[in-house]
């Protein structure tokens, strides 16, 4: 775990009823219009079939099974350690739901990505496993936070995997590598939002224990003073601590 147009502003596409153009002839007779089981559905494109979750800018995910789907996948949901914003009824744990292997498989063939159907739920697994990871870091962000806030919240996320964060732009100026995705999570800091990004990198892996690696930049968005003021301060801690480390390295080598 791209800005959509006002919809008050937007024409529906071409392909909806509403902008073919009425019949010139008089309407037949209600009684020999065609029976209401005949009628056609709207044609795909138009917006009804592509209504939005406003919490993570895409479509909802159906549960049900692809046609030339050979392997059933389960169903069931994992409820994260992610606090919701704005829990619902539905929400028993108050907490944010990944989607099942199914909801994933779904996802992907949505987006035209082949994918083995024997593979989903070990891809469902590190999924959820990074998304963890990743709200634990900001966390650590958010814990400079804790006099005036001690239980922050996720309120909405977006993935933007095409658009490069001003900062992976930087570092590949000078040839480092590009995360193959990224997230921007809005986090409700006790009323306050916060926006987050997360750059996904691949490392080295664990080829021995067959484990892939990832590693994850998480920091907030420069969109405020306090946000900035966040980054150079931890920028500053860091680097005593590398500073610290190298004397402590260097004067244990010494005296041996």
């Amino acid at each position: 775990m791209s800005p959509s147009k006002d919809p008050s502003a937007a024409s529906p596409p071409p392909g909806c009823p509403m902008h073919k153009a009425a019949p010139a002839e008089t309407p037949k007779p209600v009684e020999q219009a065609p029976p209401a089981a005949t009628a056609q559905r709207p044609p795909a494109q138009c917006p009804m079939h592509n209504k939005l979750n406003p919490d993570n800018n895409i479509p909802f995910l159906a549960q049900m099974p692809q046609e030339d789907q050979s392997i059933p996948l389960p169903t069931e949901r994992v409820v994260s350690s992610i606090p919701k914003a704005r829990p619902t009824e539905q929400d028993e744990t108050g907490r944010w739901e990944y989607p099942s292997p199914q909801q994933f498989y779904n996802a992907l063939r949505r987006k035209g990505w082949e994918t083995p159907e024997d593979k989903i739920e070990t891809m469902v697994d590190i999924h959820n496993w990074i998304n963890e990871e990743a709200w634990n870091e900001v966390l650590k962000w958010e814990a400079e936070h804790s006099d005036t806030c001690c239980e922050p919240s996720l309120l909405r996320f977006q993935g933007r995997p095409n658009e490069l964060s001003p900062k992976a732009w930087f570092m590949g100026f000078f040839g480092a590598p590009r995360p193959f995705d990224r997230h921007d999570w809005i986090i409700d800091r006790c009323g306050k939002e916060v926006r987050y990004v997360i750059d996904y990198y691949e490392g080295v892996d664990d080829v021995e224990n067959d484990i892939p690696v990832f590693h994850l930049d998480v920091r907030p968005a420069i969109d405020s003073f306090g946000s900035a003021f966040d980054r150079l301060k931890f920028g500053v801690r860091e680097t005593f601590a590398r500073f610290r480390q190298q004397e402590a390295s260097a004067s244990t080598a010494s005296s041996k």
